[in-house]
This record gives C-alpha cells, structure tokens and sequence, in this order.
C-alpha cells in the first residue's frame, strides 16, 4: 500500500510539471520546483523522467525545458469528430469572417474557463487568444456567461468560495448574471486585460444544456460598447446555429 501511494504521489507531481507549461513555453528548473513547491532534485528527478519518455526536452544553451514531441503525438488523438472544438470550428470561421475580429470557445472547468478553440482576426492589429489557456470566472464576457447557467448550488458555491476576489461584489456580480440570462448575451470592456473588450452568448446543445461560451474579441479602439451592443445579436444568431450541431 505504502509503494502504492509513493507511485501516485510521483505520477501526480509529475503531471503538475506537465501542467506548469499551459502558461510558459519554456522553464527552468528553479522556476518549475517553485512553482509545484517542491524541492529542485525531486523536480529534477521527475524531469529527466519526462525527458527520457520525450515528455520534455531541454535546452542545452538555456538549461530550461519545453513540452516535448510525445504530448504532440498524444494531442492528434484528442480532437474527434464530435468535439466542439474540431465540430464548430468552420462556423468560428465563418464568423470571424463576417464581424472581423477574434472569435474564441470556452469550457467551464469548474472555477476556470478554458479556452479550447480560437480563429485569430486577420486584422494586422488584432487580440491573440491562444487555445488551452485558463481563466478564472470572476471577470470577463465569456466568464460571465458561463457562470450564469451554472447550477444555483454551484454559483453559491464559487461566490463563497476562498479563491473568489475580494475586488468583486458577490450581490453586484449576481446581479450581473441575471441581467445576462435576460438579454442573452454579456459584454467586457478592459474587464480582465487593458486594451481589450469582448462580448459572449452561450452554446446551447440540442438537450437544452448550455456546454459553452462564444466571444468575439478584440481590441477597444475597434471594439466600443456600441459595438460590442451591435455585434451581439449576430453572436447570439451564430451560437444558436452552433448549438445545433452538438448532440
């Protein structure tokens, strides 16, 4: 039992490593065993591990490390045929198209939203938004949307809950959701980043579920609130749409 425990223990520091890099591309050693809280030889151990499976490589000159090829040839069997992010993708196209800006889809994962698709605007002035990247849900268009739909137990649960910023008013945040439900659609303007301003419907499936956020983002000198307020019902029309291609 006690071997057992020692295994789990090692696989589960070992995907928190593998976990650092979904917000930095390259990393050092000091840098990965401050950010798990674990001491550097341990962090060594498990990296040469990694490196040796072709998880990570590392840089000779730099001495930092990267994912590796094996996480690339474990990504080509992610995207199936019925995942949002490969179904919805020709009509995130279509829609950047047609309004001009970037056009992203999210998760929620329980206190997070995660980005799981995104078309870049092809403006030469444009807000990048990388897939995988992870949010919290106080703030931000698409978090507020997401947020909304969650069950009651689940919203009372985040609102009350240790992470949740001492810089946003429960009742005002609240408040926020349910004007949201009542028009279908929320905006943000340098809400979680300066220069940038989003608006977001939600997905509903064919079941009735709402199993993501649409947005469309860019940046405020583009995107004013009357903008924003214009873009809204050809977002909410192209979730719809989306929603139906979900089973």
């Amino acid at each position: 039992m006690e071997d057992r425990k020692l295994t789990v223990r090692a696989v589960e520091r070992a995907l928190d490593i593998l976990l650092c890099f979904t917000a930095d591309s390259d990393l050092g050693l000091t840098e990965i065993a401050s950010k798990i809280g674990l001491h550097k030889s341990t962090v060594h151990r498990l990296l040469t591990t990694l490196e040796d499976r072709g998880f990570v490589v590392r840089n000779a000159e730099t001495e930092k490390y990267r994912l590796g090829f094996r996480i690339w040839e474990l990504s080509t069997h992610l995207s199936q045929s019925d995942e949002p992010a490969v179904l919805l993708q020709p009509a995130m196209e279509g829609l950047r198209d047609r309004l001009g800006e970037t056009v992203s889809l999210y998760l929620r994962d329980g206190s997070m939203r995660i980005r799981i698709q995104a078309v870049q605007s092809n403006q030469a002035i444009r807000r990048v938004a990388p897939v995988g990247a992870r949010m919290p849900l106080a703030v931000g268009a698409s978090s507020k949307v997401l947020a909304a739909f969650m069950p009651p137990q689940e919203l009372e649960a985040l609102l009350s809950g240790d992470e949740w910023p001492s810089s946003v008013d429960p009742e005002v945040y609240k408040a926020q959701l349910q004007d949201i439900r009542e028009k279908g659609y929320a905006t943000s303007y340098e809400e979680r980043e300066p220069g940038a301003a989003a608006v977001a419907a939600p997905i509903v499936n064919r079941k009735g579920q709402v199993t993501a956020a649409l947005s469309v983002s860019g940046p405020v000198s583009r995107l004013a609130p009357e903008t924003l307020h214009d873009f809204a019902p050809i977002l909410i029309e192209a979730a719809k749409e989306m929603g139906l291609m979900l089973p």
